[in-house]
């Protein structure tokens, strides 16, 4: 969404250029890579993407994942220990020279606030798929101001789309070449019109902010044998009805590590580890396919449907944010091999929070037409809290202001044309 929202500031006050349209798309697929590469590395686990090795084997795997570095509560990026290697209890981040260890101590604060909540769901329910449901839908309720002006946002700047077109052809018309003067132009037009084409990347940015902590609270807090470090602050234990080490794995004095504290296991689905169906051998690599992301993908693309621009014609900005909004909600299939399945629950909860509030303010949008079907319920459907337009501030004589409608135009381009008042004959056919 982040993406889009670029995509069409950058394109302000001017008509994209064929060599824009082409650094938007590769600006797009470099940060699609960007966000695949800070995955794995942050996962840092190719264990737990292998299938044949076995449960045990990999939940090892996975909460033997900090004992790189000991004390960090987040993910190293140093090669992974062996799997047998027996793995080590969560602890507290400190400061020191290392980057990484530095990046782990700023960082603790927001894992350890989502782990406890997590932590407390789950000691008041007993189940970790409904914990992670519930967290989900309590960091949206906080934030859902902030998504609602995404939403309002975005709409708001589909109404205006016909006319900011119009204005775009007229101020080239009139200030051709002059970057400066149209860009000023533009803004003071949505100043008038009460409208910011930013006002919906903070809440995107915000989201996958969330994200990445989420996948460290589930792959190291929930698959680890003693997370206890992460339930005290100041040292005071805040759920003490969480005892880690678990007593139900110490047998004869002995601490069974292989097994994480939480229990991570609901309806025979592990939510700390990969859940793949099966593998899909393609030419560069082996896709494991994961029925959580091809729902969450699918879910994804409904919620980015809602959204989606209007087809325009000569509009190669909207073409191009109707592409990616299509396609890129299908990227998360590709994540299904090595993310847990638990960071699936999270992200499918939060696309049925966003339809459902996105179904409030818009209503169906652009769902509709789906290969040619258009039902009656959608054209006839009004949304509860209908977006409209503020109204336009006064804000003087601005550029914005003294465009030309067509007709108008005309009447100009004529008023500067001089009349023939001499009237001279044709010199065609005169005698000499």
């Amino acid at each position: 969404m982040a993406t889009t929202q670029f995509a069409r500031v950058i394109s302000l006050g001017r008509k994209p250029s064929t060599l824009t349209r082409a650094s938007t798309r590769w600006a797009a697929f470099g940060l699609f890579v960007a966000l695949i590469a800070l995955a794995v590395v942050a996962c840092g686990t190719a264990n737990a993407a292998n299938p044949t090795v076995g449960p045990q084997v990999a939940a090892a795997a996975s909460a033997s994942a900090p004992a790189a570095a000991p004390t960090s509560g987040l993910p190293a990026t140093s090669p992974s220990p062996s799997p047998t290697a027996p793995p080590a209890a969560l602890e507290m981040a400190t400061p020191g020279a290392d980057p990484t260890a530095l990046i782990g101590w700023l960082f603790t604060p927001i894992f350890q606030g989502l782990f406890l909540l997590l932590a407390v769901l789950y000691a008041l329910t007993g189940n970790i798929v409904v914990a992670i449901v519930l967290m989900t839908v309590l960091i949206r309720l906080v934030t859902i101001r902030l998504s609602a002006r995404q939403i309002m946002s975005q709409k708001r700047m589909q109404i205006l789309a016909p006319e900011l077109r119009e204005l775009t052809k007229e101020l080239n018309r009139r200030y051709k070449g002059d970057r400066v003067t149209i860009q000023k132009a533009t803004q003071e037009f949505y100043k008038e019109r009460g409208v910011s084409p930013t006002a919906g990347c903070l809440p995107s940015l915000l989201q996958m902010g969330l994200l990445f902590p989420m996948y460290w609270v589930i792959r190291d807090g929930l698959t680890n044998w003693n997370p206890s470090a992460m339930l005290r602050v100041f040292g005071v234990d805040l759920v003490p009805a969480i005892q880690c080490p678990n007593p139900a794995h110490i047998v004869d004095g002995v601490v069974d590590k292989a097994l994480p504290c939480i229990n991570t296991v609901v309806l025979g689905i592990n939510v700390g580890q990969p859940q793949v169906l099966f593998n899909l051998p393609l030419v560069v690599f082996t896709l494991g396919v994961s029925a959580l992301a091809v729902a969450a993908g699918l879910l994804q693309f409904l919620q980015s449907r809602m959204l989606m621009p209007p087809a325009a014609e000569n509009d190669p900005t909207a073409s191009t944010q109707r592409t990616m909004m299509v396609i890129f909600p299908f990227f998360s299939i590709l994540y299904g091999g090595f993310l847990p399945a638990g960071l699936f629950v999270y992200w499918i909860t939060t696309s049925v929070f966003s339809i459902v509030q996105q179904f409030l303010i818009v209503g169906w949008g652009s769902v509709f037409p789906l290969f040619g079907w258009h039902p009656g319920f959608a054209q006839r459907h009004v949304p509860k809290f209908q977006v409209t337009l503020p109204e336009t501030v006064n804000t003087g004589k601005s550029l914005a202001a003294t465009r030309h409608k067509p007709e108008e135009r005309w009447a100009s381009a004529a008023s500067t044309v001089r009349p023939n008042a001499h009237k001279r004959p044709s010199r065609r056919g005169r005698r000499r």
